[in-house]
């Protein structure tokens, strides 16, 4: 007879099936190419539109930024650069400690945006480049 205290023993051959105690490996990777997709679709493109910097600029200002667009005018020298960037939204300042690419480019910019200044509706705004891509 087995006392109050000791472990009750099952066979192994009565066990729980194992979907019972773990996720099918369906929906795992149901969740991870969800997952991948919405990560794909929130890089497709220049990320945020310039308008949307420029209309609530101290809403961005000091935070990382993705912006992608047609270089307007550059200007570049020993190395550094600045330049326009207009994606059809609005066009904001870029400075570069990499030069500038030629005007009429098509690029990328990752960098910290810094609102300079509001005055009148007028939003003075650029974006401190850190990295360039390949929109």
């Amino acid at each position: 007879m087995m006392s109050p205290t000791s472990p009750v023993r099952t066979p192994s051959s009565i066990r729980t099936p194992p979907s019972v105690h773990r996720p099918r490996l369906g929906a795992w990777l149901g969740i991870a190419l969800l997952a991948l997709a919405l990560g794909v679709s929130g890089c497709k493109g220049g990320g945020t539109d310039i308008r949307k910097l420029l209309d609530d600029p101290g809403r961005f200002d000091n935070t990382t930024v993705r912006v992608a667009g047609k270089v307007t005018t550059s200007v570049g020298i020993l190395g550094y650069g600045a330049y326009r960037l207009d994606d059809g939204t609005g066009t904001i300042l870029v400075v570069s400690q990499r030069g500038a690419p030629r005007e009429g480019a098509k690029v990328g910019v990752e960098g910290t945006f810094h609102s300079v200044f509001t005055l009148h509706g007028e939003s003075g705004a650029a974006i401190e480049e850190t990295k360039r891509y390949e929109p």
